[in-house]
């Protein structure tokens, strides 16, 4: 049986982060917001009255009749399901504590865009937009990458992976992490090779595993675009 994988139509997002570790397993998945009637398929779900474990928004995913929500929470569901996990269970805690250190790094990339409320236009907040991407650009964007540059740099099994000498979902998650923020602060992230050659050599490796480089031509990967997590507004960009 597929895994039936739901998210927003029309944007990477947070299902980026599954749709990575999917791909790269090559598993039997349906983005089922994408198909005709997906959407209705997935507000149905969520607003259902009898379902008896309704997630709060998407992504979730769907393994037969067991849901799952929320990034960190699927993927270390799926990461020993699809061999991106470490065989060692301790381990997979750690893993799992990486990730979510991800999910508060991806909150913190939309607040840059959405300070003060996501009910408000990304036009009116603008202005608070500005202060907000400077500090990201300034404080968080080093406190997190360096943070992830020195887990690479700490492993005791070598600085290729995070976790571990094998791959894992968290090495795919920071794939996606470059990838949004090279494309939403182009100025910023120019010499990013140089300040965290660690996670960008990872970055580099993974464009280059058969099936991530199959998955990042196809249909299937969406563009980065301005409804989504990582947006380019140029007048958030700055050097760094």
């Amino acid at each position: 049986m597929s895994f039936e994988l739901y998210y927003w139509d029309g944007i990477q997002g947070r299902g980026e982060f599954v749709r990575l570790a999917l791909e790269e397993a090559a598993a039997d998945y349906i983005d089922v917001a994408r198909r005709p009637d997906g959407m209705a398929a997935m507000m149905k779900l969520l607003k259902s009255r009898t379902e008896p474990h309704i997630p709060f928004a998407p992504p979730f995913l769907k393994d037969g009749d067991l849901i799952v929500s929320h990034v960190a929470n699927i993927l270390f569901y799926l990461g020993p399901k699809l061999g991106l996990a470490p065989k060692n269970e301790p381990l997979r805690f750690i893993a799992n504590g990486l990730q979510l250190t991800i999910t508060d790094f991806v909150a913190e990339v939309h607040d840059t865009h959405h300070p003060l409320s996501t009910n408000l236009y990304y036009e009116d907040q603008k202005e608070a937009a500005k202060q907000r991407a400077a500090d990201f650009i300034t404080h968080r964007i080093p406190k997190f990458m360096g943070h992830f540059e020195r887990v690479l740099a700490q492993n005791p099994q070598g600085n290729k992976h995070t976790v571990g000498r094998g791959l894992t979902y968290v090495d795919l998650s920071l794939f996606q992490i470059v990838e949004g923020l090279r494309y939403a602060f182009p100025r910023a992230t120019k010499d990013i090779g140089k300040h965290y050659p660690a996670l960008v050599a990872l970055h580099d490796a993974i464009e280059q595993r058969p099936n991530i480089e199959k998955y990042l031509t196809s249909e299937r990967r969406l563009d980065f675009n301005e409804s989504g997590i990582f947006r380019h507004y140029p007048e958030l960009d700055q050097d760094a």
